[in-house]
Order: C-alpha cells, then structure tokens, then sequence
C-alpha cells in the first residue's frame, strides 16, 4: 500500500504568476570536515506534508472542490486533510487558526514502484489564503512560473534547483515532454526534465525488483549540439534495456515510439542491465550501441549482435540538440560508464550508487575493481556537483553531494571494521563476513562478501594487515564460503 504526500500550491493574492516554494531541509552534516564541506545547492519545492488517515471512523468534513474525482483508489474524506493543511502553511510561517480561502483538487499523482519500499502518491492541492502574505519565513520565497523555468532549463552548475514537487504539480504544463511514449500498463517519472525514467521488472538482487530503464527522446529535434565536434548523434537515447521478458512487449512499445535514429547507452554488462537488448535490436536494428570494451566482451551475441561504438569516458554526445557526456566510472565494474545530462546537470550512474536509506545495505553493493578505483570515481562525481543523481535502481536523488559523501564513508568504515574484525582474531572470509554483517540478512552475504575480498586485498596494499594474519589461508576460504553459508540458513 502506498504512502501519502498532501503538497499545496499557492498562488500569491497580489501576483497570480507567482506561487509559494520553500527551501528542503538537507540531510544531516557528517560531523566531519572532509565530508561537509561538500555542500548541495539550495532546492525549492512545494511545501508538503504526509497525509494521514484520520483516527475517528467519522468522516472529514473539510471541504475540497473536485476531492470526488481524486482517484477510484482513494476518498479523500478518510485522511486527515485539515491538520495536513495547518502543518503545511505552518511550513511557510502562517500561523492562522481558520484556514480561509478554496482550495481546489489539481491533481492525484502516483509514483512509479522504484522500492524497495512502499510508493509515495501525492494529492496536489490549489488555492490562495485570502489574505496578502507578505511576512514569509526565510525559508519561503514566492517564484514565477518563468523564474523557475528557468532554474529548471538553464541550469547552472551550484545554482537553486527546483524539486519534483513543483514540476509535477505546477510546471509541467508550461514544458514539453519528450517524445517517449510509456504504456499506460508503467508508471513512470519524467524528472530531471528531459529524463524519462521508467522502473522495470528485472532480475536483479534484492531487495529491489526493477531497473531503471532511462530514455532522453526531445519533442523537438534540433541542431543544438551544433558543429561537428560531438562523438555521437542520435535524435533519442535509451540506457540500461534490463527488463526481464514478461517486459518486453512494453518495451518494444517504447521502442517504437522513439525515432530510428537511436543511441542505446549500456552502464555495464550485468543481466539485469542487459535482458532487453535483443528487442531493441529486434525493433531497431538501426540502433547504435554504446558501451565499454570491458563490458561488451561480457554481452552475449544473443543480447546484441550487431556492431557498436566502445567508449571509454568523456565523448559528447548529442541527442535531438541535447547534450550528454560519457564518463567512465569503474567500481561496479571494471567498465562501469555514467553519462552527464548537461541540461538539467544531472549524473545517471548506473550501479555505482542506489538511493536506499540502509546504509548496511549500501554496503553490500557489490564492486569488483580495487576499492581505490571506487573512491576515484567518487570524487570525480563529485567534482561534477550534479544537481541530481539517478541511480538504475531506486528513485531519484536530489542530495547527490550527500549521498556520495555516504558512500564514501561507509566504505571507509566497512574497511575500519574489517581491519577490526581481522584484528580481533577473524582468519576466513566467513569469519569476517558474519561479524560485520551479523545485522544483515544473510541473503545478503554473497554479495557483502566481494566487498569483503576486495578491502582485505587493499588493506594488504597499504601493509595494515597484522603480521599474523595469513592472506593465503584467507584466499583459500574463499572456497568453502557458500559451503559454510548454507549450514547458517539451514
């Protein structure tokens, strides 16, 4: 069952082209110098609040104009909507105890299934407060429809950002969507604006069940780019084909829809990345595939086929007037590539990152080149400041600085409590594994293991492994790993 999000559009007595955005509260600090002093940009979006249902079995009385139409899926009338209200304007520093003015339903909007958790769908509410309010709290500005057009599609690098909110509810009416065309069978986002994001049922590990499948197809196909100085043309892009084959009617619904001049963009080799490949070549065998060296020499003939481009990091590439560029971002894998939306300044990344809140699970994302090379790449994405990342699995993010900085803590302190674990008497990678993973799901293991092979291979790099420690008994526990594994889950 999904969650519910109550966001409130309103609109200025005294200018009707200017409507209310507050500034998002940014995740905690680390309390660590080197990871603050990375610093996401100011973003403004609607003022919101989690819509509850009420506690009595009465009935709301609070009235909304068009609250019928919502959805067959929800009644209005069984959430708490007027303490929602009253907690939202509280937001903005209205403080009043009747809340005046009409509020009219805009729209019910609900979210693509990225998981691993529940949903969030969103009732976007209009209206003025009957008053002209001017005392706004310093977290609440009034902006204009073009103001924020603006910030949305002439972006600057550390400039505001305008969140998701505020375009679905508010904006998208005044931009054009791409020319990608999404069965009415998949929910899907289109944010960054020119980023269409579809999740898709594939075989990849849990505890996700999709992989976001991105396409960048303009409505209006220009000569942008200009020149002759791009790598690449193409008029729409698709990245990361993965879904498994119950998905493949939809997507070669997609497919079809998108021009003949397509560049398909491969993150890395893995299955759940790679299912869907044979349809795009089987609808479009136009189609130019773009993909590391490493990886391709991993994709089956029966996935593709047909000749590709191999790219190896920073090659610009124009799709329909937009430009992209290619950066090569090993840690996943050893020819994991990200691309740059330069538009809406926004990072895909593939695998090398997932928006999930466990930070037991972040470490259990499984990389396969030396724990340096992680760590370079995530410096390089950060020297980057996207406005947003968007990961192949997991919703978008809109504190990418944050979210790095994470990592990159995380690994450390995963390596820290290996050290540990080795220090405190741990000989084999089972010993390891089930001491510093004891409060993950042993489902989990396999892929924690990896990690675990990895930073002790680093660590004997630095030369901070103790004396007694023997790295070929280690190496050698590898092999009975699953053996003793199993008998844990027996």
């Amino acid at each position: 069952m999904a969650t519910l999000k109550l966001a409130v559009i309103i609109n200025n007595c005294s200018n009707d082209d200017e409507y209310l955005l507050v500034r998002q509260t940014p995740p905690p600090k680390f309390g660590d110098e080197e990871y603050d002093s990375y610093v996401d940009s100011d973003l403004w979006d609607l003022p919101s609040a989690k819509l509850n249902p009420l506690e009595t079995e009465f009935q709301s009385g609070f009235f909304i104009e068009g609250a019928e139409s919502c959805s067959p899926k929800l009644s209005l009338t069984n959430f708490d909507v007027e303490s929602t209200l009253h907690q939202v304007l509280s937001q903005v520093g209205f403080r009043g105890g009747q809340i005046g003015g009409n509020w009219v339903l805009r729209k019910y909007e609900e979210e693509a299934e990225f998981g691993p958790g529940t949903p969030v769908n969103t009732v976007f509410i209009f209206g003025k407060l009957g008053i002209e309010y001017e005392n706004l709290q310093e977290v609440s500005r009034w902006m204009s429809i073009q103001s924020c057009l603006n910030l949305l599609l002439e972006v600057k690098p550390s400039s505001d950002r305008i969140g998701h909110l505020a375009v679905v509810g508010l904006l998208n009416e005044h931009m054009q969507s791409g020319r990608c065309k999404v069965p009415p069978s998949l929910c899907y986002q289109e944010y960054p604006p020119g980023v269409t994001i579809v999740p898709m049922g594939s075989k990849t590990q849990k505890p996700f069940r999709t992989t976001n499948l991105v396409v960048i197809a303009p409505s209006n196909v220009t000569d942008g780019c200009g020149g002759s100085s791009y790598d690449v043309y193409g008029d729409a892009l698709i990245m990361d084909p993965g879904c498994r084959s119950e998905g493949h009617s939809e997507l070669m619904e997609i497919v079809a829809s998108l021009p003949r001049k397509l560049v398909v963009f491969v993150t890395h080799h893995h299955y759940d990345h790679v299912e869907g490949l044979s349809i795009i070549q089987k609808c479009n065998p136009d189609a130019t595939l773009l993909a590391h060296e490493n990886t391709m020499r991993r994709i089956g003939k029966d996935d593709w086929s047909l000749g590709y481009t191999a790219i190896s990091g920073a090659e610009e590439i124009c799709i329909g007037g937009q430009r992209l560029t290619a950066i090569f971002a090993p840690g996943h894998t050893d020819g994991h590539m990200a691309l740059l939306h330069v538009s809406s300044h926004s990072l895909i990344v593939g695998d090398h990152c997932h928006f999930y809140s466990s930070n037991n699970w972040s470490n259990t994302i499984m990389f396969v080149v030396p724990v340096q090379e992680y760590f370079e790449t995530s410096y390089k994405f950060l020297e980057l400041s996207p406005h947003a990342l968007i990961p192949m699995h997991g919703r978008v993010n809109l504190w990418p600085k944050n979210m790095l900085c994470g990592y990159i803590k995380n690994r450390r302190n995963r390596e820290s409590s290996i050290l540990k674990a080795i220090e405190g008497g741990a000989e084999t990678l089972f010993d390891i594994v089930s001491k510093i993973y004891s409060d993950v799901d042993p489902s989990f293991w396999i892929p924690a293991s990896s990690n675990v092979r990895i930073h002790v291979e680093h660590l004997a790099q630095q030369d901070k492994l103790p004396k007694g420690f023997s790295l070929e008994r280690f190496n050698c526990s590898r092999a009975a790993f699953a053996d003793r594994l199993r008998s844990t889950q027996m």
